[in-house]
């Protein structure tokens, strides 16, 4: 596991208002939900998996965003790219939304929480 003093998941394990369990769970959900560009036009049909590893190592080159190669090598239209781009953003879930969903934690809790959490980054930063 990793032990970073800003992961909000380690925080809030380390004050023990999570288990382990619940923290990958969180996790879990997120890998299954959060899905990316390359993965949800494969599901749709647009890219194969030859096209997604071709772009990645363009990527890995240029730096350039997966969408923005992807459209250059015409492998996808604006449109498809801009429905690609609506459909992860309307399905992404955040960490703290996934430990709700799981009923790990209440969303007042999760309020209260990213407060205490956001206080503890800001004065660790300062010291």
């Amino acid at each position: 596991m990793r032990r970073n003093v800003f992961n909000f998941g380690y925080f809030l394990l380390q004050k023990g208002v999570i288990t382990e369990q619940e923290m990958y769970d969180a996790r879990f959900m997120q890998k299954k939900r959060n899905l990316k560009i390359g993965e949800i036009a494969k599901a749709k049909g647009w890219l194969s998996d030859d096209d997604i590893q071709r772009i990645l190592i363009i990527q890995e080159d240029t730096m350039e965003t997966f969408g923005d190669i992807a459209l250059k090598s015409k492998h996808l239209s604006v449109e498809q790219l801009e429905e690609l781009a609506k459909e992860q953003e309307d399905t992404y879930i955040f960490f703290g939304e996934a430990l709700v969903q799981i009923g790990a934690i209440t969303e007042g809790e999760l309020i209260d929480q990213l407060k205490e959490f956001n206080k503890a980054k800001f004065f660790t930063r300062d010291t």
